[in-house]
């Protein structure tokens, strides 16, 4: 990356708008890269399956919003309904999530968890702060939590942008 806030990238010859610009970028390729090593983290952890479908935030919206239609699930991530419905149905065979009447819709069923199930996602939470208390040492809570909010607002301006797309 150019370090000018007006010139042009050096490895690609493509102008560079402004150095806020440039820092977005920076930025959202950072957190495709954490991203990725969070996911493999997850993999080896067992908070992600190894198909890369996400069990603990799956279990973690059933435990914060209660009993939850999978397409209500696919909504709020970036995935498909399809997607949803193939974890859903694997943490059912597992026992930890099970299908109940909807008495909104007859034909979408809810999601809820089991008592297995909240205690497998008590597990997954503590494992995961577990890890997450031995992250960042250097770095002070305010800052985390800044920083998180700034990506919060990214990811939001990111997904209304894909929707218009749509």
């Amino acid at each position: 990356m150019a370090s000018a806030r007006h010139g042009t990238d050096r490895a690609t010859g493509a102008p560079i708008a402004d150095g806020k610009a440039e820092a977005i970028t920076e930025l959202m390729l950072e957190v495709a890269q954490c991203f990725f090593r969070i996911r493999t983290l997850g993999q080896k952890t067992g908070l992600i399956t190894s198909w890369g479908g996400g069990s603990f935030g799956f279990m973690r919206s059933l435990a914060l919003l209660g009993p939850l239609t999978v397409p209500q699930i696919a909504q709020m991530r970036p995935t498909s309904r399809q997607r949803m419905q193939r974890l859903a149905d694997e943490l059912a065979a597992e026992g930890l999530v099970e299908f109940i009447d909807n008495p909104k819709h007859r034909r979408s069923k809810l999601v809820q968890l089991t008592r297995k199930g909240a205690g497998r996602y008590g597990e997954l939470n503590a494992q995961l702060m577990a890890i997450a208390s031995t992250m960042g040492v250097a770095l002070d809570e305010a800052d985390i939590r800044k920083t998180a909010g700034i990506v919060r607002q990214l990811s939001d301006d990111v997904k209304l942008r894909s929707e218009r797309l749509s």
